[in-house]
């Protein structure tokens, strides 16, 4: 599948301070793209770069196969951002703000009713802005970076301070973008959870470097799996496993058996269980345990992102 947005050895040094070292990502069309890191990883600095908001000190950005520092205008035109809810007129309503940008944009005003529709504020639209909540202030500004129908959408932390509605909303929109519009979605985010729900591929930089990418499904299938249990007697059910060279570890909610690649799931919770009640430990439950995005992320040995809100990425 062709690169939407990809990147080469993209570097951008601050004095002596490297925030983003020798990045080359590349982000699938029709794809929604996490773009995974702890705050200060690197993951804003390299945003600008793909929007030539800055320039790279080494390497290149391109978009739709335009490179952004040689021919910005043109890669410009391929691009809607939202790095902020900011921006935006309250003494105005939320079309009349559109109507600001299809106007600097050289785009048709039919453009407003389209992003409205698409974003699920028409009925809004007639409202001054300030009078919005933020989570209705970052759905206007994704329909303001959607004006023109540009072919890739760049999305720093949409989700931003949302309450869990305006969250899960967002979450709905961004899921569906690139099968209503045809858009290709780069999503920046701290929040594991948010990502795993509507990406369909994830990179992950860590201090600078892109250190995991690819497709979320197939990197889940890479993971070794695991069996969960939940048994009468838990530490004896460990004892006993580890008689018979079966590794189990307790849990706050039972044990887990870890497996090796390739092994079989069926086989091995069969195993497990028949040692167990051979011995007489009731077995409540058994099954695999699902993989998740943090399962992904933990794999490349990085902080939880989740831990680290408090401050702001620097850029």
């Amino acid at each position: 599948m062709p690169a939407a947005i990809e990147t080469e050895g993209l570097t951008r040094r601050f004095g002596a301070r490297r925030a983003v070292d020798d990045v080359s990502m590349a982000v699938p069309e029709r794809a929604v793209y996490g773009f995974l890191g702890r705050n200060g990883a690197g993951k804003t600095t390299t945003l600008k770069m793909v929007l030539g908001l800055i320039r790279p000190t080494a390497g290149v950005a391109r978009v739709s196969g335009l490179d952004v520092t040689r021919d910005r205008i043109r890669a410009a035109r391929k691009v809607g951002a939202l790095l902020e809810a900011h921006g935006f007129y309250g003494n105005l309503t939320g079309a009349e703000n559109l109507a600001l940008t299809t106007t600097l944009l050289g785009v048709p005003a039919t453009e407003i009713d389209r992003v409205l529709e698409v974003v699920e504020m028409r009925a809004d639209a007639g409202r001054k802005v300030a009078g919005y909540s933020l989570g209705m202030r970052q759905r206007l500004g994704l329909a303001r970076a959607m004006l023109g129908a540009p072919p890739v959408l760049v999305l720093d932390e949409p989700t931003n301070g949302l309450d869990p509605d305006g969250i899960a909303d967002m979450r709905r929109f961004l899921k569906r973008l690139p099968e209503r519009t045809g858009a290709t979605v780069l999503l920046s985010s701290h929040l594991l959870g948010e990502i795993e729900q509507a990406a369909t591929h994830v990179g992950v930089v860590n201090d600078g470097r892109l250190v995991l990418e690819g497709e979320l499904a197939r990197l889940k299938a890479d993971l070794p799996p695991e069996i969960v249990l939940r048994t009468g007697d838990d530490v004896r059910a460990v004892a006993l496993l580890a008689g018979h060279d079966l590794i189990a570890a307790r849990t706050e909610t039972g044990l887990t058996a870890p497996l090796r690649v390739g092994d079989d799931v069926d086989q091995a919770a069969a195993t497990l269980t028949r040692v167990l009640v051979q011995a007489g430990v009731p077995v409540f439950a058994i099954g695999p345990r699902d993989r998740s995005l943090e399962d992904i992320y933990r794999r490349v040995a990085i902080p939880d992102p989740e831990t680290a809100q408090t401050q702001p990425e620097a850029a």
